[in-house]
């Protein structure tokens, strides 16, 4: 899923002043090792499909999140290809044959700090949201698997960020829609630990959290 989420208030939300981290409180925004960054890339796969010859397609209007996903992609020798989407759409895709993605990866099976980490980061940038607008701030993970938002919001309880009951918006607009919410008292946590590597939501918690 893009940057496009709802932004209807919910339960979850806080209106509160900017929330002042120290940034030597802040984990490394960027995976290093190589299954540091095969984490990361298994939770961004939710933003994928899988093609015929079994490429891997990413598709987004956000081509700098697609860059930032070939960076990574060759710093595993995996290679990848950008291009836009029909000459009037304002939608890029990535693909790759990469062989480390599996669409069946379970994080439960993570047993490292930093891999978890970047899972969720991957994830979150994929199928995660914060607002636009300046007053309500919440942070949502959205999926259409349920057994998906499941995993992750034990591996979320294993990092120590509580989130609210996994739940369905509105079953006649979509029954398979699944969404959580991080706990407005985890908000800074999540922001201090996960954070973003996406460059929209990056720069909206550094707008609002004073990251």
């Amino acid at each position: 899923m893009s940057e496009n989420v709802s932004s209807a208030d919910n339960q979850q939300g806080s209106r509160s002043n900017k929330i002042r981290i120290d940034p030597s409180e802040t984990t490394r925004r960027t995976p290093t090792t190589k299954y540091e960054i095969i984490a990361y890339l298994n939770g961004a796969i939710h933003d994928a499909s899988l093609n015929k010859g079994k490429r891997i397609r990413f598709s987004q209007k956000n081509k700098q999140w697609l860059e930032n996903l070939q960076i990574l992609l060759g710093k595993i020798n995996c290679k990848s290809w950008i291009y836009k989407e029909g000459k009037d759409r304002n939608m890029y895709v990535l693909e790759t044959l990469c062989k480390d993605l599996d669409f069946k990866f379970n994080p439960i099976n993570l047993d490292n700090y930093y891999e978890k980490l970047f899972y969720v980061k991957g994830f979150f940038d994929a199928e995660g949201g914060v607002p636009h607008t300046k007053d309500r701030f919440y942070i949502q993970l959205v999926q259409k698997d349920l057994s998906k938002i499941k995993q992750l919001k034990l591996l979320l309880k294993s990092l120590k960020i509580e989130t609210g009951k996994i739940h369905n918006p509105s079953k006649k607009v979509d029954p398979d829609y699944w969404r959580i919410f991080v706990s407005t008292k985890h908000h800074e946590r999540f922001a201090k630990i996960v954070n973003s590597y996406h460059p929209v939501k990056s720069k909206i918690f550094c707008e609002r959290m004073m990251i």
